[in-house]
């Protein structure tokens, strides 16, 4: 690892304070010629080393891999993938006989920026959000086939839409041959498209939530806006909710919905499912709902879209608050990682203000233990939830 970058005086404080992203604007100097993808060693201002990381174009210049200086081999991703597997044997996780559906790796939460691995029943699907990472690939597999055993089946790439550049040839099949695409979580049975579906295929880290919204469901009208692959509906219907009501933008994930309640022997005489634009949904309909998920995509990306997703979280909230019956619930959700809970709970307490109801919290939700959040680097903390009485 020749290729080098030396960051400017005092512009070491991050590294010191473990944080894994350098911005460009701390770099003195470095390699000439460094494309996206390569490998470099870290220098303070003294020229000392004291990480190595993954460079890049744009404003966070170069993500950390490890705040020392060494070569990321073989050993050391099995090291690093084998210290990610135990975190989660700890969580009860690798041997659950209701729950085979897991997230083995979560970016900086497992203190390696740029890589996800969420673990499907046998099946691992790995994306790489960066080209040094996706570099490593053939390393990473054969780090997860020494850790699984024969119980890995095969390994799925899906890293071609969260690659700069389409660096990614396309998404496939790495190793083996997927056996099912059908998990289990809680019980709760949902197939899985990682080829075609939104992320790696499934949103895991709702697991927990859903899991609550159980507790309240029964005998209850639920709508589940923004339902993706019905997650919190197969929940709700099992847990004998009287009627519930699915809805989304896509065709394509109201019919994955539909799958996946018929997939748990669900009756179809209490599910609706509706293909519609969820703003729109929730002008139209009346107090009748008792229980209302708002679980949309992450309205801000960046920092710049923050003020105008704040806006539509306010929108959407405040329609759900005015419409849901009294004495209602409504579990509300966030993913923008730039939108934190304090800034989310204002904008929710501003919703409820415009929809002139007494609002009371029950509960304050976050993401589960199988994406940590990175004590150092605070960005990993991206999903934020309330659970609202509404009176």
């Amino acid at each position: 690892m020749n290729a080098f970058i030396q960051l400017k005086p005092g512009k070491d404080i991050s590294i010191k304070r473990k944080h894994h992203w350098v911005f460009s604007g701390a770099i003195a100097t470095k390699t000439p010629g460094l494309t996206s993808g390569d490998l470099v060693d870290v220098r303070n201002d003294k020229g000392n080393s004291v990480a190595t990381g993954f460079y890049g174009q744009g404003s966070i210049a170069v993500r950390i891999a490890a705040f020392e200086k060494v070569p990321l081999d073989a050993s050391f991703w099995l090291h690093s993938l084998k210290k990610a597997y135990s975190l989660r044997q700890r969580l009860g996780l690798t041997e659950d006989s209701q729950t085979n559906v897991y997230r083995l790796f979560h970016g900086e939460g497992d203190l390696m920026p740029g890589l996800i691995i969420d673990y499907y029943n046998g099946t691992a699907v790995i994306q790489a959000h960066h080209e040094g990472i996706h570099k490593q690939l053939p390393d990473i597999v054969s780090a997860l086939q020494n850790i699984y055993g024969e119980k890995l089946q095969a390994v799925y790439d899906k890293s071609d839409s969260t690659l700069p550049g389409k660096a990614a040839e396309s998404d496939g099949v790495v190793f083996g041959t997927p056996e099912t695409q059908v998990v289990s979580e809680n019980g709760h049975l949902f197939e899985i498209d990682w080829e075609k579906g939104q992320k790696t295929g499934f949103f895991i880290d709702q697991r927990e939530n859903r899991h609550l919204l159980a507790h309240y469901a029964a005998g209850k009208k639920v709508l589940n806006t923004f339902c993706y692959s019905g997650g919190f509906s197969v929940y709700a219907l099992k847990a004998g909710a009287k009627e519930v009501h699915s809805v989304d933008i896509s065709a394509s994930a109201i019919a994955l919905t539909d799958k996946n309640v018929a997939l748990n022997g669900l009756s179809k005489a209490n599910h609706r499912s509706v293909a519609a634009d969820v703003l729109h949904y929730l002008k139209d309909f009346h107090r009748d709902f008792e229980l209302i998920v708002l679980d949309p995509p992450a309205f801000a990306k960046h920092i710049r879209s923050r003020h105008q997703a704040v806006q539509a979280y306010k929108r959407i909230n405040a329609l759900a608050i005015k419409n849901i019956c009294p004495g209602g619930l409504l579990f509300t959700f966030s993913c923008s990682q730039v939108v934190d809970m304090t800034l989310f709970a204002h904008t929710v307490t501003a919703a409820a203000m415009e929809a002139g109801r007494e609002v009371k919290i029950l509960h304050q939700l976050t993401q589960p233990g199988d994406h940590p959040i990175n004590i150092f680097h605070p960005e990993t903390a991206y999903l934020k939830g309330l659970v609202l009485y509404v009176v």
